[in-house]
């Protein structure tokens, strides 16, 4: 399809879905007694009860305003837009990234890729094992703690695993930090032993100053703490192992990752290294199993039957056609809690762009803001906002079947109930005479029902979300792989540490007032 041609029909795919009349979730229920059906799908993976059993996750798009004819029109933008070419570049190895000239070969990691890439991968895999298992047999001593240092994609992936993943073992305490401010660094210190602290140093180009000021100050510490070899209990995890080796990492405790993998897509890298140390080498290779099932799903399967893709049709319906600004994650399930903090820098650093792949202005609105939190707490704090506020915001539930605690199982019950009723009342709302007891209802949401909130379902979650972000990026045409945006707030950081620049009024009083300059 040459430019003009796909032009016309990217248009004509846009004009048919804006010509559409609006109905209501209701009204389609009514009009189709299969709907629920046919707006779900399952996706599933080899269960860790091990056998031919399969565990899974149910996710019900059907009280999202889609319907068979915007369906029809989203597969046409699809198509226009070269989705399957597109996904094939993603894991053949193509020029995805077309800023930076780059592949993104994440999807590798966990054996979605060209023959080359996964052999790469389960080799560095392999290594990072090895490394793993013996510091497990204690070959650098008695280890009973790591603070893991990054920032980005490099704390927020494994943050979210670990907090999810320890609840019940836990092999090495890790500590997450990735602020730069000093009483991040403080609190984990307060928490770990020197004498039996690791630290694993996250930095993809290894120039990241946040990063390497915070491993100076671990370093320190151990020092200060009469650690005789500091340097030799740092693990570097880094794309770029060279300047690791001069940074002052002996190159044997250097896990490498390609180049070709973004910050906040290498969770399942050398990146992942604290979450393998805090629950072991199994639990993370249940991870890759579970995302490797998502990307089997997305890679084989077309147009509306394929659920990341069907999650981006309905995330461009609310984003481009309803003006909705925002799109929030509820877990419920205090596992989950972190996920929509992943999430936000997943979707918004790659998704939040204003030109398409070609340089161009894009035509309407790109990423929505993603927030959300955990309930039920969120019920008694922001959802009243949800069912009674101006605004309209999609919702994606997400909640396990399996309890996560041993209590009495009234507790997981009740979470259950409060969850479903949740989506329930968002799309049926409740008529008053009252206004201020009126419910509009009419309001969108997904649920994520998972069979259990183990490693493999966190893996398949988080691929999920990945594949719903880079489908996005098709529909829009734009680069979900680079995020120029957070470098000019870098840039003049340093310029303002090095005294040079030319700051407006405001910014120079500031640094007046704060001392700085």
């Amino acid at each position: 399809m040459n430019g003009s041609a796909q032009k016309h029909s990217i248009a004509a795919a846009w004009d048919d879905l804006r010509a559409m009349a609006p109905v209501t979730l209701a009204a389609l229920f009514a009009a189709d007694l299969a709907r629920t059906a046919a707006f779900t799908r399952r996706i599933t993976w080899p269960s860790a009860l091990g056998g031919d059993a399969e565990a899974g996750m149910r996710i019900d798009f059907s009280k999202t305003h889609l319907d068979d004819a915007a369906l029809t029109a989203f597969e046409a933008l699809a198509d226009a837009r070269g989705f399957g070419a597109a996904r094939e570049a993603l894991f053949g190895g193509g020029i995805v990234n077309v800023t930076e000239g780059r592949a993104a070969t994440h999807g590798a990691l966990r054996g979605s890729g060209t023959d080359a890439q996964v052999e790469e991968a389960d080799a560095l895999l392999a290594r990072m094992g090895m490394l793993v298992e013996a510091i497990h047999e204690g070959a650098l001593g008695e280890i009973r703690h790591c603070i893991a240092i990054g920032i980005g994609g490099s704390a927020l992936g494994p943050a979210l695993a670990i907090d999810a993943l320890t609840r019940d073992v836990c092999q090495v305490d890790v500590h997450v930090v990735s602020n730069i401010d000093g009483l991040a660094l403080e609190q984990a210190f307060a928490r770990c032993d020197p004498a039996t602290t690791l630290i694993a140093l996250a930095s993809k180009t290894f120039t990241t100053i946040e990063t390497l000021t915070n491993a100076e100050s671990a370093l320190a510490w151990l020092a200060d703490n009469g650690v005789e070899d500091p340097g030799g209990r740092v693990i570097a995890l880094t794309a770029a192992p060279e300047k690791a080796v001069e940074w002052g990492v002996d190159e044997t405790r250097v896990l490498p990752f390609p180049e070709s993998v973004g910050g906040r897509y290498s969770l399942f890298s050398s990146i992942g290294f604290p979450i393998a140390l805090a629950v072991g080498m199994d639990e993370f290779r249940a991870m890759l199993a579970g995302a490797k099932a998502v990307d089997d799903h997305f890679r084989t399967t077309k147009g509306r039957a394929n659920a990341p893709l069907l999650a981006a049709f309905a995330d461009q319906f609310y984003t481009r056609l309803k003006g909705c600004q925002t799109r929030a994650v509820f877990a419920y399930d205090e596992r989950l809690a972190l996920l929509p903090d992943y999430l936000q820098q997943l979707e918004m650093e790659s998704n939040g762009k204003s030109v398409t792949v070609d340089g161009q202005p894009v035509d309407g609105p790109t990423a929505p803001v993603t927030w959300g939190g955990v309930g039920t707490d969120g019920q008694h704090a922001v959802f009243q906002l949800l069912h009674q506020g101006t605004h309209l915001i999609p919702v994606d539930f997400l909640v396990s079947i399996e309890p996560g605690d041993a209590l009495d199982p009234v507790h997981h019950t009740t979470l259950l109930m409060n969850c479903l009723a949740q989506g329930a009342a968002l799309m049926a709302g409740k008529a008053s005479d009252d206004p201020a007891r009126a419910y509009p209802g009419d309001r969108p949401s997904t649920t994520f029902l998972l069979d259990d909130c183990d490693a493999a379902a966190l893996g398949a979650l988080i691929a999920f979300h990945e594949q719903r972000t880079f489908a996005n990026a098709v529909l829009m045409g734009i680069n979900p792989f680079d995020q120029f945006g957070v470098e000019l707030g870098k840039a003049i950081a340093k310029q303002i540490a090095s005294g040079e620049g030319d700051f407006d009024p405001s910014t120079k009083a500031l640094m007046a007032a704060a001392g700085l300059g």
